[in-house]
């Protein structure tokens, strides 16, 4: 249970802590969160997060002291203030600085118990990005911020309790009931009376169905969503999506369902005896994917049938020189969660997980409406709602339909192959490999002239060099023509050039390399040579 400074503030935001100072920088580790009285530090270990009660302002300058001797990672105190981000004063900041300590603001209607909780469990989900890539586990405030931009509201993940676990990031407090709900409070009572009135509380815990809240202006409620979270007939608790300045997204209630069956999985984890099947669910896929798990296996843990229709689909992001490495390491990661999102959407049943830089969704047990052309379809909203909410190119790959989980392997070397070969026209979303074949084949073909470059024919070679020292069009005009099946107005009308043009150059072309372009044999080499190059 692990995580940097920077991370922990990323996660709870302003609302919960304010940084002061951090001597020792962001990447600090914290690895535990103490709650301590300012007159005994014994409890404090190296690398923990004090909450320090009981005293406020410079009084807890020599709590702070000897946190940071004790080897603390930071300090969280209350201001001596009674609002926000009021000023820690100059004794605790010289205090935290001669103690090498971060020194961290909680506002003052903030619980300590709350921010136990929440910090525990920011530490509890990042720890768990340590495990096998492939297991592809996501914590629940990246999570709340997935389903943030797939909605277009602000979120809240709460538990059956009504335990607030995790939010969206927002720049503004939306309303007050949202603003006393991260805080551990309770909201307005006249407000959640009209809950229980509406029957909300009661059909959220009873159905998945996405339930509308009507917005309360004269109690400063704006209008919400909510749906249940649920793990077979176990309610574990609630996702509330709160409109923001501008409308819900046409597909915030679709996107509502799949987040509640993501999150159910999240929080089932959470539980004191979690359900195996749902803790090893996400890695069921990667070892089957990567051939370490047997199919049977893997399909006798799922609950699936042997041969019930299976697919497989890859997505990824878009590699440009404008992304570096860390970059696209968040964007892979975000778009595993809009991918689970939208797959669990789409399929109950659906499998999401990471592997080698792609996000791969297996679809089990096909119905008669979730054939090839739904499939496909999925795929293509997909790529287009995450490209959109990524602000990056994002395609998808779409394997063979096949007999069950044992197909899934091949289907997923065929999503792959889709994916290799459409990476380089970024005007492909989504193909499956019944769509792009040919493209697939021929680029493959390819790749293995690229592998063995003693397969040339020295007289293309030299004519490809020469075309490009001299910057000339022997080459494009080959290409064209041959396109056009030796059809002259065809490829001039395509180069934009006059069919003499086009009947000199290839002329011309064979006349420099010495190749008989009648000849099918010289031709088809050549042709495919050129395509390499």
């Amino acid at each position: 249970m692990t995580a940097t400074l920077g991370q922990l503030l990323m996660q709870l935001g302003d609302s919960m802590l304010e940084l002061h100072v951090a001597p020792r920088g962001l990447d600090v580790e914290v690895r535990d969160v103490v709650i301590c009285d300012p007159d005994d530090a014994t409890d404090i270990r190296g690398h923990d997060l004090a909450l320090v009660v009981g005293v406020r302002g410079r009084q807890a300058a020599a709590a702070v002291l000897a946190a940071g001797q004790r080897g603390a990672a930071a300090v969280a105190v209350k201001a001596a203030g009674t609002g926000d981000g009021a000023a820690p004063g100059d004794a605790l900041l010289a205090a935290a600085r001669d103690a090498e300590v971060a020194l961290l603001g909680v506002p003052a209607e903030v619980r300590w118990s709350q921010l136990d909780v929440l910090a525990k469990d920011v530490l509890a989900d990042v720890g768990d990005g340590d495990l096998d890539a492939g297991e592809a586990r996501t914590d629940l405030f990246g999570l709340a911020q997935t389903i943030a931009t797939v909605t277009g509201g602000h979120i809240s993940i709460e538990d059956s309790s009504n335990r607030v676990l995790a939010y969206s990031s927002t720049g503004d407090e939306v309303d007050e009931l949202r603003r006393l709900s991260i805080l551990g409070r309770q909201g307005p009572e006249q407000y959640l009376a009209l809950l229980r009135e509406w029957g909300v509380y009661e059909r959220v815990r009873s159905t998945e169905r996405v339930v509308r809240v009507e917005a309360r202006p004269e109690l400063g409620i704006v209008e919400r969503l909510v749906v249940g979270v649920h793990a077979g007939q176990r309610w574990l608790g609630t996702i509330w999506v709160a409109r923001g300045e501008r409308p819900l997204a046409s597909r915030a209630e679709r996107a509502l369902l799949g987040s509640a069956r993501v999150v159910a999985a999240q929080l089932a984890r959470r539980r004191p005896t979690p359900d195996v099947g749902v803790q090893f669910r996400d890695s069921l896929l990667a070892g089957l994917l990567s051939g370490r798990m047997d199919p049977a296996s893997v399909a006798g843990q799922l609950g699936a049938s042997g041969d019930a229709p299976t697919v497989v689909l890859a997505f990824s992001v878009a590699e440009t020189e404008q992304v570096d490495r860390s970059q696209l390491e968040l964007l892979r990661t975000e778009l595993i969660n809009l991918v689970s999102v939208h797959a669990a959407a789409f399929r109950r049943s659906a499998l999401v997980t990471a592997l080698e830089g792609r996000t791969y969704v297996l679809l089990p047990e096909l119905t008669a409406r979730g054939g090839a052309t739904a499939v496909l379809r999925f795929a293509r909203e997909v790529a287009i709602a995450a490209g959109k909410d990524l602000r990056m190119p994002v395609q998808a790959g779409v394997g063979s339909i096949g007999a069950g989980v044992a197909a899934a392997p091949e289907s997923r070397r065929e999503a792959d192959r889709v994916l290799d070969t459409i990476a380089a026209d970024r005007t492909t979303l989504a193909a499956s490999l019944d769509e792009v074949r040919a493209e697939v084949l021929l680029a493959e073909t390819a790749a293995l002239l690229r592998a063995q470059p003693a397969v040339r024919d020295p007289r293309v070679t030299a004519l490809a060099e020469q075309d490009q020292r001299h910057g000339g069009e022997l080459v494009t005009t080959l290409l064209r023509y041959w396109d056009a099946l030796g059809d002259v107005r065809a490829a001039a009308d395509a180069l934009g050039v006059h069919p003499n043009t086009v009947r000199y150059r290839v002329r011309r072309a064979s006349e420099v390399s010495g190749l008989d372009f009648t000849d099918p044999r010289q031709r088809l080499f050549a042709e495919l040579q050129l395509r390499l190059t």
